[in-house]
């Protein structure tokens, strides 16, 4: 155990330089990495059922205990983010696929590395999980709605494909780990530790295979596609937090608010766009999940540093 907890300290404390890292290595070197696009769902499967594995009831539970503070930042995720993305893309003029992969993005629930970054930023992590669960339920029927809202002027959206791949990828490897917690109960707390860097080794090994999958891409738009990620997730934190406060919520809920809405599921947005839209689709995913652990991190550094 002693040596799984060094193993698991040195993949999630360093989680943004193993991301830079190997994301380097895939765009330098994309033949060993490109090859494997086929186990990006599996692999987002993993992350999702670990996700499942560590919900208790008393998450659902805060769904009643706070319904409207819930409830705005449900509605602020689903409504602010995908709307950025589509003006994102009509303003940069972007190529269909690359328009299609910044909306699909915005329609994604909150990833799950916004939990720990709540927790870095000490904001309300309870608050924060709970926000992550209900986004992630509502996938299957938000995502694919946004998207013909919004991406259906570019590319013919497969509505009823994108709805049965949510279920699959998300609801159901969600559902196996609730189970596999209330069959094993006690035992869980052998599993717990390993956990988040499962996840985070998931996570890196996704967004690898995309950039390698991207390597010619990324040389002529991946700077363009940079920059938009940068803008889309700073709007995301800075109307996540306001809209929180507005609607009265404390600092510590409002921290959470910002860091789930600016940090998206990208996993889940890489194996939908490279499943029915193709890499270049995917790209955006995978830059935005790069630079939203580089930013989450310094946001949660700066909040951390200036709680009194």
């Amino acid at each position: 155990m002693k040596y799984l907890s060094i193993l698991n300290s040195i993949v999630t404390n360093y989680f943004t330089f193993w991301i830079i890292i190997f994301s380097a290595l895939a765009y330098y070197y994309p033949s060993y990495f490109a090859d494997l696009r086929t186990l990006i769902v599996p692999t987002l499967g993993i992350i999702m059922f670990g996700m499942g594995v560590t919900l208790t009831t008393d998450d659902f539970k805060r769904v009643f205990l706070r319904p409207k503070d819930i409830g705005v930042g449900v509605i602020t995720q689903y409504t602010a983010m995908p709307f950025l993305g589509f003006v994102l893309a009509k303003i940069f003029g972007l190529d269909p696929l690359l328009a299609a992969g910044v909306v699909l993005l915005g329609s994604c629930p909150g990833g799950t590395s916004s939990n720990v970054m709540t927790y870095l930023a000490k904001g309300d992590v309870a608050f924060s999980v709970t926000m992550t669960s209900v986004s992630t339920i509502l996938s299957p029927v938000l995502l694919p709605l946004l998207m013909y809202i919004y991406a259906g002027q570019w590319i013919n959206v497969p509505v009823l494909k994108l709805f049965i791949s949510t279920v699959q990828i998300i609801l159901l490897p969600v559902g196996l780990g609730l189970l596999l917690r209330i069959l094993i109960r006690d035992k869980i707390k052998y599993v717990l530790p390993i956990l988040p860097s499962v996840s985070a080794a998931a996570i890196i090994f996704i967004v690898a295979v995309i950039v390698a999958a991207n390597s010619t891409s990324i040389a002529t738009v991946g700077l363009l596609v940079a920059v938009i990620a940068i803008i889309h997730n700073f709007l995301g934190f800075s109307i996540g937090y306001w809209v929180a406060r507005f609607f009265g919520m404390n600092v510590t809920r409002a921290r959470a608010v910002s860091i789930e809405i600016g940090m998206q599921n990208s996993g889940l947005a890489v194996a939908l766009a490279n499943t029915y839209f193709g890499v270049l689709a995917a790209l955006p995913g995978a830059i935005f999940s790069v630079w939203m652990n580089i930013s989450g991190s310094a946001l949660a550094w700066w909040w951390r540093r200036n709680t009194k």
